[in-house]
C-alpha cells in the first residue's frame, strides 16, 4: 500500500535550509544603491534573471527582504515551489510559459501595480533555450509600465550541473557571490508584435551578456 505524503510537508524544512544556506554566502552587490533609489519611488519594477543563476538571486532577494512577486507552474511541482517561495516571503502567481502563462502574467502585473511589489522572472525558463529571452517579461513590463532591471550572479567556484539544460549553478556555502544590477531597461511602447519582440529580446540579451564583465 502506497502512502501519500503531502509535498507541502517538506516546505518548512526546505525554506529553513535555504535561508541557512544563503545566510552563509558573502554577497557582494554592484549597483544596489541605484536599485534601492528606484524601489523607494514605489513604482512598478521588474528584475530579469537567467534560470541557471536562480538560487543565488533568490537568495539575495531573501537576504535583502525585497518585496517580490514571481510565477510558478500550475503543475504539482509548481505547488511545491509555491509553498517554499511563500515561506520565503515571495508572492506567487500561478502559471508558466507552458501552462496558464497568460493568467500568471496578468497576476504579476496586477500585484506589481496594486501592492507595489517587484516582479521577478527567469527569462529563459522553465525549459530554455539557455539565455534566450521568452516574451513574457517584455509583455508584463509593458503592461505594468515597469522598467526591467537586468540582474546577474557570479558565485565563486559554484557547483555546476553540466547535464541540466541551463547548466544550473549552485553557490557553495561560505563562499562569495558577486551580484550585478544593471541600468533600467525600458521596453518600447510600440505594440509587441513579432518584430518588436525579437528586437527587444535581443537588446536585453546583449545587456545581460555584458553585465558584470
Amino acid at each position: 500500500m502506497k502512502m501519500k505524503i503531502d509535498p507541502a510537508f517538506f516546505a518548512p524544512s526546505v525554506a529553513f535550509f535555504f535561508r541557512w544556506w544563503v545566510r552563509s554566502i558573502r554577497f557582494e552587490i554592484d549597483g544596489y544603491d541605484d536599485f534601492t533609489a528606484l524601489v523607494n519611488q514605489k513604482k512598478p519594477l521588474m528584475l530579469a534573471l537567467w534560470h541557471n543563476e536562480l538560487f543565488s538571486l533568490i537568495g539575495v532577494g531573501v537576504r535583502k527582504k525585497l518585496p517580490l512577486v514571481t510565477m510558478a507552474s500550475d503543475s504539482k511541482d509548481g505547488q511545491i515551489i509555491t509553498d517554499i517561495l511563500e515561506r520565503l516571503d515571495y508572492e506567487v502567481a500561478r502559471g508558466s510559459s507552458t501552462r496558464g502563462g497568460l493568467k500568471a502574467m496578468l497576476g504579476i502585473a496586477r500585484v506589481m501595480r496594486e501592492k507595489g511589489k517587484i516582479g521577478v522572472i527567469t527569462m529563459d525558463g522553465p525549459k530554455g533555450p539557455r539565455h534566450k529571452i521568452k516574451p513574457g517579461i517584455l509583455a508584463i513590463a509593458q503592461k505594468a509600465g515597469a522598467p526591467i532591471i537586468p540582474m546577474r550572479a557570479y558565485p565563486s567556484n559554484p557547483f555546476v550541473f553540466k547535464k541540466s539544460w541551463d547548466r544550473f549553478e549552485l553557490p557553495k556555502p561560505f563562499y562569495s557571490c558577486k551580484i550585478c544590477l544593471g541600468e533600467p531597461f525600458i521596453v518600447t511602447d510600440h505594440k509587441l508584435d513579432q518584430e518588436y519582440l525579437r528586437s527587444e529580446a535581443l537588446r536585453l540579451e546583449n545587456i545581460m551578456e555584458q553585465l558584470g564583465k
